[in-house]
């Protein structure tokens, strides 16, 4: 009996796992998070901790039992898809699946480059290298990583995390002195209020999101303990830490930023395109922010990159897997090795190029996420016997919600 319940208690596995989920979803776009998410005002930011937290959480939670109630332990999410929803749909998602985590990928080998070039020309005040090999040498040793083991991956994102959320406190802690108060009494109207907080939630999704490492994570918990209600129990507990560790390390990061700034120089930085460091670096003529800025966006892409190269690489073998339908069995490895090669060359040559339409590539991925995240997970608990049991549950009524806010708010934000 010790045994079962020492198993059932949150563990060392477990949070390095909370850690890289918490790497996936903390990429650059948390430098950028204060800006997008202050705009509105202190009160509607109020609305969106409240609500970003239950989320996050159950939106993952749900993803991930889609993930384990396959009938064949061991099916990634590509499989799952097509086990409950056939082939043609499981051809459909895997490829919109890979199209939305694809371009973030490019956009973290292109962003890599430049926060390191950035880094070597402004700060050291050395020349430029040449792109062609700056950008080279950080993807293949990107991508060198996820061809070692998920051991070492896991342990290189927690070597990661640790100074990125150190980072993120300190600097939080830093600007409480700077806290302006004014920004309080300023109370929005009710119009205003909603359609910030509408505006706004999509920004909270994406910047809290974790679902291209939910499949792999979830196998893993899977592969750990054996046990189908035990991985499931461990994968709940883990992803609450997720959510936990991310709502007070990013959130308050947010709150200090915002309440650092004005409305009008939140607009600013806005207007600027930089980062919320860069702006704050400018303003208080702080040689340690601009410091810290580049640092914080290489630990960010870094360990964000590692969670969406996991999805990217299982929507491409998938594709490959459902395209080819040989019935002969495939060799992983290979498989493994030609991924890595494709994701090379693609992030390479998109590096080089440097182009500017890479975010609006990422924001047409937006509606796919959150579809994926948030609408799949409760269609299969409506409609597949294997997720018949989380039926009748509050919780689903609030994921379907903020998915169908999210989503519309994503597409008005497009047109």
């Amino acid at each position: 009996m010790s045994t079962k319940q020492s198993s059932k208690k949150w563990n060392k596995f477990d949070l390095i796992w909370s850690l890289n989920l918490f790497g996936t979803a903390v990429g650059a776009g948390v430098l950028f998070l204060p800006i997008n998410a202050g705009k509105g005002g202190f009160w509607p930011l109020i609305a969106m901790a409240i609500l970003v937290g239950p989320m996050t959480y159950l939106a993952h939670r749900a993803l991930s039992r889609f993930v384990l109630s396959s009938s064949k332990p061991g099916s990634d999410i590509t499989e799952v898809v097509e086990e409950h929803f056939g082939k043609t749909a499981g051809k459909l998602i895997t490829l919109l699946y890979f199209f939305a985590i694809f371009p973030i990928l490019l956009i973290y080998g292109n962003g890599i480059t430049n926060t390191v070039d950035s880094f070597i020309v402004n700060q050291l005040g050395l020349v430029s290298p040449p792109r062609a090999v700056l950008s080279f040498v950080l993807i293949a040793a990107l991508i060198s990583v996820m061809l070692m083991s998920e051991r070492i991956m896991l342990k290189l994102t927690e070597y990661l995390v640790y100074p990125l959320v150190a980072i993120l406190f300190a600097l939080s802690i830093y600007l409480i002195p700077e806290w302006n108060m004014s920004m309080l009494s300023e109370t929005p109207t009710v119009e205003g209020f909603l359609s910030t907080l509408w505006i706004t939630i999509p920004v909270l999704v994406f910047s809290f999101n974790h679902s291209p490492a939910i499949s792999a994570f979830s196998l893993s918990q899977q592969r750990e303990y054996k046990d189908p209600e035990l991985a499931e129990l461990h994968a709940s507990k883990t992803l609450k830490g997720t959510s936990t560790i991310l709502l007070f390390f990013v959130m308050f990061f947010v709150f200090s930023c915002v309440l650092t700034l004005s409305p009008e120089e939140l607009v600013q930085a806005k207007q600027q395109n930089i980062s919320i460091l860069s702006f704050l670096a400018n303003k208080f003529d702080n040689p340690y922010i601009s410091y810290l800025g580049p640092l914080v966006a290489f630990l960010a892409i870094t360990s964000s990159f590692f969670g969406h190269y996991l999805g990217a690489r299982e929507g491409l073998e998938g594709l490959f897997t459902k395209m080819t339908d040989s019935g002969k069995q495939i060799n992983r490895k290979k498989l493994n090795y030609g991924t890595a090669l494709f994701f090379l060359l693609t992030l390479w040559g998109v590096a080089i190029i440097n182009p500017s339409i890479l975010g609006l590539i990422e924001s047409f991925g937006g509606p796919i996420i959150a579809t994926i995240l948030f609408i799949m997970p409760m269609y299969a608990i409506r409609k597949i016997p294997a997720m018949k049991r989380y039926q009748g549950q509050v919780s689903n009524i609030f994921v379907t919600i903020m998915g169908l806010i999210a989503i519309s708010a994503v597409v008005y934000g497009l047109f």
